[in-house]
């Protein structure tokens, strides 16, 4: 059960959570040819989320910065040009703020579905989504499970293609993600 802690001068409760390295994250596309699928299989530093109820709704502070560099897609060629696409060198982080949520969350061991405000940072470029999550609770850990569509374009990028432009990746991707957090004081 999650033990709220409260801010001083009356303001609404509030309640941290620690994000472990075990999180991940993958991103799943397709090109004109087959399917593909790279993942970041552990976060390479912990953060934590701040959840707190306000008058304006429920609001979080945190985010994940994975890099780009730990991106394995199972195959050399395409890991490498996923990275290239993502200008590994100029934009070495990801960046996902989480930003707010529909409701409080009232964990359990059921997944719970929510809806929540993040901003997605690729190569420099900002943008909003509502990501559908599932939320859960199990053995002291909370599981955010959720997943956004997004395009290459929308972050003023070009899909990366091969052999003279016979082989072309589609624009858009799948982003998923599996956050395991502890609550903390």
């Amino acid at each position: 059960m999650i033990i709220l802690t409260l801010i001083s001068l009356g303001a609404r409760p509030q309640t941290k959570w620690l994000i472990s390295e075990s999180s991940s994250l993958s991103v799943n596309g397709s090109t004109n040819i087959n399917k593909f699928s790279c993942d970041i299989a552990s976060c390479d530093h912990a953060d934590t989320l701040t959840v707190c109820e306000n008058e304006k709704g429920v609001s979080l502070t945190g985010s994940i910065n994975p890099a780009v560099l730990s991106f394995d897609c199972h195959k050399a060629m395409m890991t490498h040009d996923l990275r290239k696409t993502l200008e590994a060198k100029k934009y070495p982080r990801l960046h996902i703020r989480f930003l707010s949520l529909s409701e409080l969350p009232r964990l359990s061991i059921r997944p719970i579905k929510i809806t929540g405000q993040v901003e997605i940072e690729i190569a420099g470029v900002k943008k909003l989504y509502t990501v559908n999550y599932q939320i859960s609770d199990t053995a002291k850990v909370v599981h955010l499970i959720g997943s956004q569509q997004l395009n290459f374009s929308d972050f003023d990028l070009i899909p990366p293609h091969k052999l003279g432009g016979m082989i072309k990746t589609k624009d858009q991707l799948t982003v998923s993600f599996h956050l395991k957090m502890k609550n903390i004081l």
